[in-house]
């Protein structure tokens, strides 16, 4: 290339950035301004609460509750659950336009090659014949390259590698959330077969007492609408532990479509052993480290980076750009003679373009890349607030919910034992029906009580281990671990 040539492709690129100026993104911003954690207080809220380097949770931190069935529940789950299909679905996605994305920053080099047999009409023929047949033979090569003067392509593809990164920690915490729900579907069964147990017990007593009332009754201690009442009992009863029996059924489908099975798959899981519910501790370093520990936090940043990625991207689009694309290669109608001379060709055209006048799509472009910017800082900002809001709720009310276990144990034993002592006096004829009833009904009522409480201390229990990450780790991923650090004027 000659030096005339050359400056006449500099003075050509000046000017470009001369013009640039006529398309122009001032006065467009975003406003979005990440939380930080540290501002956030949760002291007094936590007050009072064991700290422990060892309470983040395990990765496995299903094994503490204590039911080996579970454990191959939960790894069912996570192998054949249409959510975690789906989950992997979006991931895949995710990856596949990065890949696009990449690959378009790259040359492109195309070859082709054919062959063409036509004959020519009359009217086409230069010799006024018509009828001539020819040959055409051709091959050649085109090459084209975007020069990314701005480094637009690489921050597209950055963008596009930050959505991908934070597909992947929704895989993750696709797989807590249905570790959790499977877990908690689990204790639920397990609560209903004790529901059931209780409706069953229920209805042996209340048959127990139709017995008394009958004898009593036929000594003549007793009338007949005080027998009538008991058969209302026994009634009663009896449509209870219907119903037990209904929502133990029930428990035991919820538990199959968690697995991504059928119905029947529920009918074959075993009765749930008695789970343990986990100590009452927190991280001592909540809630700093919380920020690496739940992978909707870690995928939230990835989307923020990713965003600002994108108008950076965005704004490269208002700069003259610099794109070469080259072609050689051969065209003969003689087969002989196809990489004479004569038959090559060649062309390089290096093209330099700027937006002057677009109508203002470009800064339309930029200011949805501000929006989808201030959207990904504020569903960030929410994620954060919410995480810290489940950990101080839950174990606030695990605290204290041991001692409500405690007081309703010594609740239900005393209307045991009321219920014991006016059972036998009733039988002997000296007992009092309304005090039988009364007391009967006490000592269901704390029953229930006191198994809803032992239910809900495993159910806080899980949704705690949810709360603080289900023992995810994200420090591997370092770019996730910090926001831009500069607004996007």
């Amino acid at each position: 290339m000659s030096s005339k040539t050359l400056r006449a492709g500099l003075s050509l690129v000046l000017a470009a950035m001369t013009l640039a100026g006529c398309a122009s993104y001032s006065g467009l911003n975003t406003e979005g301004v990440s939380l930080d954690a540290k501002n956030l207080k949760a002291g007094q809220s936590l007050s009072g609460v064991t700290l422990s380097p060892a309470a983040w949770p395990k990765s496995d931190w299903w094994k503490s509750l204590g039911d080996p069935q579970l454990d191959g529940l939960i790894r069912e789950a996570l192998h054949d659950s249409p959510d975690m299909q789906i989950a992997d679905a979006r991931a895949h996605q995710a990856s596949a336009a990065a890949y696009a994305a990449d690959a378009a920053r790259m040359p492109t080099l195309d070859a082709s090659a054919g062959v063409s047999r036509s004959r020519l009409a009359r009217d086409q023929d230069p010799s006024g014949q018509g009828g001539t047949y020819s040959t055409v033979r051709n091959i050649g090569a085109s090459f084209n390259y975007n020069f990314d003067l701005w480094g637009g392509q690489r921050d597209a593809w950055e963008a596009a590698l930050g959505e991908a990164r934070a597909a992947e920690v929704d895989q993750q915490a696709a797989q807590l959330t249905l570790s959790a729900d499977v877990a908690r579907a689990y204790s639920d069964l397990g609560q209903a077969h004790i529901v059931y147990d209780l409706a069953n017990e229920d209805l042996k007593r209340t048959k127990q007492m139709l017995e008394l009332s009958q004898r009593r009754l036929s000594s003549g201690i007793d009338s007949q609408y005080q027998f009538q009442q008991t058969e209302s009992l026994e009634a009663s009863s009896e449509a209870s532990l219907i119903d037990a029996e209904k929502r133990l059924q029930s428990a035991k489908i919820a538990l199959a479509v968690l697995l991504g099975k059928g119905p029947d798959r529920g009918n074959e899981i075993a009765r749930p052993k008695i789970l343990q519910a986990s100590a009452v501790a927190l991280p001592s370093v909540l809630p700093a480290e919380l920020l690496g520990r739940r992978p909707d936090l870690v995928a939230a940043r990835w989307r923020v980076e990713a965003a600002s990625k994108n108008i950076a991207a965005g704004k490269t689009q208002f700069y003259p750009n610099l794109n070469l694309s080259a072609a050689a290669g051969a065209e003969s109608l003689l087969g002989d003679a196809m990489f004479g001379s004569a038959s090559r060709f060649f062309n390089v055209a290096p093209t330099v373009s700027v937006p002057i006048f677009d109508g203002g799509r470009l800064r339309a472009d930029l200011d949805s890349r501000d929006a989808d910017y201030d959207l990904a800082v504020a569903q960030y900002n929410k994620s954060l607030v919410k995480a810290l809001g489940d950990v101080s709720d839950t174990i606030n009310q695990l605290r204290d919910i041991g001692r409500q276990i405690g007081a309703q144990q010594h609740a239900t034993d005393i209307a045991q034992d009321s219920y014991n002592t006016v059972v036998q006096r009733y039988g002997s004829g000296i007992g009092n029906y309304l005090d039988v009833l009364s007391i009967e009904q006490q000592l269901l009522q704390a029953q229930r009580q006191l198994a809803n409480l032992n239910a809900e201390q495993i159910d806080l229990s899980i949704q705690l281990m949810q709360a603080l990450g289900g023992g995810f780790q994200g420090e591997t991923l370092t770019a996730a671990n910090a926001l831009p650090a500069t607004q996007h004027n």
